[in-house]
């Protein structure tokens, strides 16, 4: 018995001494260079604390290939095993999440989530049109095997499926349905998805997937190893605020927001020179803007429509042209934010919804600036001394009918009507010649 309870105690005492270590990672919204840069930070991480399980808490629309692909590649390569756990309830994995929880090590989903919709999103001008009829194939050719579109969409879908196929193969998952999900766009949910062997299990909780994940054997890269998570120490790995700020400009509708507030705040600080605070807001601003968009996949001929309406808006602001610069900034300026991101990349699109109370706010700024120059240009320009007329003079000693004042910063002679005291102010009714003739003010004696 003493043996038996000793040969207990050797094999607990690594566990107990050495409780596994589990680190998860959270990533919400579009697959973008921030959300990969969060998660290669948190896998290694999870590398240097020689953890057994990194947990990616997955809920996407999809998101960019080279970020995508990154990731994959870093999970790959790591000697600690991953899980794609797709959560919580109403998550999904869509697009470029598909491919990761294809390359993930363990893949889990939470009851009512689902994933699919891998078809790739072709960036860049192709040959073809929407709606366009494919020519006739010769004898042979198989027309059912073929993705629609034109060449280059044909290249993008042939390169993904070949792409998730070669994942499925590596984790022993459904490389035929993964192939489907790219080239016919279909989804599963997470039932769906464990019955063909897409998924390995569904999982509520943490707790349920690390008891899932119990005993499993998965192939690293430094070799094959058995998942040992029994009262396994879990710790989360949260953003840090380089990658939080990342994450949030990295969104376009929020570059082209701080483009706008950049514009208006250079603008602003042209207006009043000297201040100093709007020309340094709008600065970082735009500074800040440039960065997001440097992220993105940015269409050159929206960037450039941005930067003409920009421009125009900008000439309207100090050469006012009664609307027409104003306009045709609006105008440019709106094709180009909806022009701005190649391709229909999910969860990186700019809004509509977004783009038109942008661009009426910035027809009400320029409007009321123009409303400005116009009332400018109509006041008549009065110089000299008939500008003097009506405004104030200040006496600068006591006297009856003449004496001297002090007006627009200057010492004239004045004639009034009334005695004045010193420091008693008057206006001004007439200029003959070198002479000023006031009228005492209302509220005699009061001084300035």
């Amino acid at each position: 018995m003493k043996r038996l309870f000793f040969l207990a105690a050797v094999l607990l005492f690594p566990l107990l001494a050495f409780p596994a270590t589990v680190k998860v990672a959270e990533i919400r919204g579009a697959i973008s260079p921030a959300t990969a840069g969060y998660f290669l930070r948190a896998l290694g991480e999870a590398q240097r604390a020689r953890a057994d399980l990194l947990v990616l808490k997955l809920d996407t629309p999809g998101g960019l290939d080279t970020s995508m692909r990154e990731m994959i590649q870093a999970v790959l390569a790591s000697d600690v095993p991953v899980a794609v756990w797709v959560a919580p309830s109403g998550a999904r994995a869509a697009s470029a999440g598909t491919y990761l929880l294809y390359a993930s090590h363990v893949a889990a989903m939470a009851p009512g989530t689902n994933l699919g919709a891998a078809t790739p999103v072709a960036i860049g001008i192709g040959g073809g049109k929407p709606g366009e009829e494919k020519p006739e194939k010769g004898k042979g050719e198989g027309k059912d095997d073929a993705p629609p579109g034109n060449a280059m969409e044909r290249k993008a879908v042939h390169d993904a499926s070949a792409y998730i196929r070669s994942l499925a193969q590596l984790r022993g998952r459904n490389a035929e349905w993964g192939e489907r999900a790219v080239r016919e766009a279909e989804s599963l949910s997470a039932d769906e998805a464990v019955e063909r062997k897409v998924a390995d299990f569904i999982a509520a909780d943490l707790p349920a997937l690390l008891r899932g994940a119990e005993g499993r054997k998965v192939a690293v890269a430094g070799g094959e190893i058995t998942l040992a998570l029994g009262a396994a120490a879990v710790q989360t790995i949260e953003r840090n605020w380089k990658e939080r700020l990342l994450a949030a400009i990295a969104d376009p509708n929020v570059a082209l927001i701080l483009m706008m507030l950049g514009v208006y705040g250079l603008l602003f600080e042209f207006y009043t020179p000297g201040f100093g605070v709007s020309g340094i807001i709008g600065s970082i601003c735009l500074l800040l803007a440039l960065y997001a968009l440097a992220m993105l996949p940015v269409n050159a001929v929206g960037a450039l429509l941005l930067v003409l309406g920009l421009g125009l808006m900008a000439t309207e602001a100090f050469v006012p042209s009664f609307g027409a610069f104003g306009i045709g900034g609006i105008v440019a300026f709106v094709a180009g934010a909806l022009m701005l991101i190649e391709g229909d990349v999910p969860g990186l699109q700019v809004s509509l919804a977004f783009i038109v109370p942008l661009a009426a706010v910035s027809a009400l700024v320029l409007g009321g600036a123009g409303a400005l120059a116009l009332r400018s240009r109509r006041r008549p320009v009065v110089s000299g001394v008939e500008a003097m007329l009506g405004t104030t003079a200040e006496a600068l000693e006591a006297f009856e009918r003449e004496g001297w004042v002090r007006a627009s910063g200057e010492r004239w002679r004045a004639r009034s009507a009334a005695p004045l005291a010193c420091g008693e102010r008057a206006r001004i009714v007439a200029v003959e010649g070198l002479l000023l003739v006031v009228e005492p003010e209302v509220g005699k004696g009061e001084r300035i």
